[in-house]
């Protein structure tokens, strides 16, 4: 059984901003919500999420993850002081206490449960996670003996010339067996320049502390200023397409597109630069996305192509061409074999398949049947200055050029919509409709007198 602490107390002053460190973003997601989904593969019996700064404010970002619990630290005096906080939480508690960092957000499941498989076959009174640094300037030195058992932790500023060669430091991950340092936690001393009291004086107080070491060092990279946030997400983003270049997909010049690890993408998906994939965004085999296209919360199937557009929040099924320059928002659902051309903005509508809305239209509460053709220019008026209204189109109808259907309107199936017309009617089945003022033509009318 196994309890995680995730310390998110700190204010994070280097970033700059008034956001609490642990709620700024990274690929889609903040930090935190990082943190706790890589321990989602330890079924931990209670996750304590212990806060500080703008402490209402993290609460309310996290209300949606179920069975989360909050401690409070009102006053930050080190992480040793942080933990403290727990004890009357896990009063009675014999299992082990795993302690993670709110900002260290590219750690992998499988580091930690390395780390708490080492603790229990071991039976540690503490495990901690180490890594070989290229430059461990700053960071504490962890010296071990040949069995890995924890000799010493020495700070940076406090090691000679010789232990400074140590690129192995502390990442600041323990897994404790609760008892032993619940016994520990009431008796740290704050005997240092910050009169805080630290985690690390409590290691080498509770028993046998063995040391695992992590595979990639960038696993425990935090968090402390946008510089780092930006390496966090190049990290985050090698991984990703790494990934995908490796499961079939091709993604040409790399460098310039960003996927977020939520997309789901299957063999022969092509992406063209300066392409963005966000959210819960799922492309299917053969489709051509880009260049120069965002598509967020969506759903494209088989063989679509997208190119210069933007898709929020909708579906778009098999065969499918989109752009340049089409804006699909608000559960926009696009049939199979359609075409949605240049300039064209869908928002909340329903195309069934092979519609064409080949360019310069805006179609909003929108639903259309299969095989209608919406002429250039064309534009559902759905708003009355109070509510939005709908307008239905049937099967196989067309409209011409510059018509403008005034919502709430129903045209039929096979329906005819002459160039110009503001339809403001239901319109019946097998119809041809002509709402627009006669020509008028009158010979003579320039001012002749103007011209004198």
């Amino acid at each position: 059984m196994v309890v995680v602490a995730i310390l998110a107390a700190g204010r994070g002053t280097r970033m700059k901003s008034q956001l609490p460190k642990v709620l700024h973003s990274l690929g889609g997601r903040s930090l935190i919500e990082r943190v706790l989904e890589s321990v989602e593969p330890l079924s931990p019996s209670r996750r304590l999420v212990i806060v500080g700064y703008q402490a209402e404010e993290v609460k309310a970002a996290m209300q949606s993850v179920p069975n989360l619990e909050f401690v409070e630290q009102t006053v930050q005096q080190g992480t040793g002081h942080a933990i403290q906080q727990l004890l009357p939480h896990l009063e009675g508690y014999s299992g082990d206490l795993l302690v993670l960092n709110g900002d260290v957000p590219l750690l992998s499941s499988q580091t930690l449960q390395n780390l708490w498989q080492t603790h229990q076959e071991h039976q540690n009174a503490a495990t901690i996670l180490a890594a070989y640094l290229p430059d461990p300037r700053g960071y504490g030195r962890v010296f071990c003996d040949s069995e890995n058992i924890l000799q010493h932790i020495i700070e940076d500023k406090d090691c000679t010339t010789a232990q400074k060669h140590n690129r192995r430091v502390n990442a600041g991950v323990y897994c404790f067996r609760w008892q032993n340092l619940a016994q520990v936690l009431p008796h740290l001393e704050a005997n240092n320049n910050q009169k805080e009291y630290y985690l690390t004086d409590a290691v080498s107080q509770v028993g046998k502390v063995m040391t695992v070491d992590v595979e990639d060092y960038q696993e425990i990279l935090g968090i402390n200023d946008r510089l780092q946030l930006a390496k966090a997400y190049e990290i985050l983003q090698k991984r990703i397409k790494e990934k995908w270049m490796l499961a079939g997909v091709t993604l040409i010049d790399p460098n310039s597109i960003t996927i977020d690890d939520t997309v789901e993408l299957e063999p022969d998906v092509i992406i063209e630069p300066q392409t963005h994939l966000r959210g819960n965004t799922v492309i299917k085999a053969g489709s051509h996305i880009g260049p120069g296209s965002l598509i967020e919360n969506s759903q494209i199937s088989e063989n679509v192509t997208v190119l210069y557009s933007v898709i929020k929040g909708s579906t778009v099924q098999a065969g499918t061409q989109l752009g340049p320059y089409t804006h699909l928002r608000g559960q926009v659902q696009i049939g199979a074999g359609c075409r949605i051309g240049n300039f064209v903005e869908l928002k909340n509508t329903e195309l069934g398949d092979r519609t064409n809305v080949a360019h310069l239209s805006y179609l909003g509460d929108t639903t259309a049947g299969t095989k209608v053709n919406i002429g250039a220019g064309t534009i559902t008026a759905n708003y009355d200055g109070v509510k939005k209204h709908r307008t239905k189109i049937g099967d196989r109808t067309k409209t011409g050029s510059n018509s403008v259907l005034v919502a709430p309107v129903t045209l039929g199936n096979d329906v005819y919509v002459a160039a110009g017309s503001t339809v403001t009617e239901d319109v019946p089945d097998d119809s041809l409709v002509i709402a627009r003022a006669r020509q008028v033509v009158k010979p003579g009318w320039r001012n002749k007198s103007a011209e004198s």
